[in-house]
């Protein structure tokens, strides 16, 4: 670390402590050349992740769009906020440890239908019928019928 003050790039810490409830590491170092002393802050890089749309264009990821649909489709169920969240969190991990930073929406997609169906199923067929774009009775009978034979 480059000390501020005259440049010289050894230091040694001479404190350390979690900051910003545990997501960064406040540390004191002191300069070895000129003593003087300085704070740095050390922080888990996160790379943005990007979302491929169906239509080929590229967006970044929006923990709050995966939250509208998911709460739109738990509309009026017994499902907790917190669990939505949950989910939420429990997708953008899994996105976060792969090693791609642009993941097609597909994906994102199944990834929500997988952990809602464990959930709450008519959440389920709701957030499957809008998200595959049932286009008439019998497809939407299909996905029922899935939903039935998994039991």
């Amino acid at each position: 670390m480059r000390c501020p003050f005259c440049s010289h790039l050894e230091s040694k810490v001479v404190d350390s402590r979690p900051a910003d409830e545990g997501a960064s590491i406040r540390r004191r170092r002191e300069c070895l050349a000129c003593h003087k002393r300085f704070t740095t802050y050390e922080t888990v890089e996160s790379l943005p992740l990007m979302v491929i749309k169906k239509d080929g264009s590229r967006q970044s990821f929006d923990r709050n769009k995966v939250l509208s649909g998911l709460i739109r489709a738990c509309e009026k169920r017994p499902v907790p906020y917190h669990t939505l969240e949950e989910i939420i969190s429990e997708i953008e991990l899994v996105l976060q440890n792969r090693m791609e930073r642009e993941i097609p929406s597909s994906q994102i997609g199944e990834l929500v239908m997988e952990r809602l169906k464990k959930v709450d199923e008519v959440a389920y067929v709701r957030f499957a019928s809008v998200y595959r774009q049932f286009k008439d009775i019998n497809t939407f009978m299909n996905e029922l019928n899935k939903l039935l034979e998994d039991k």
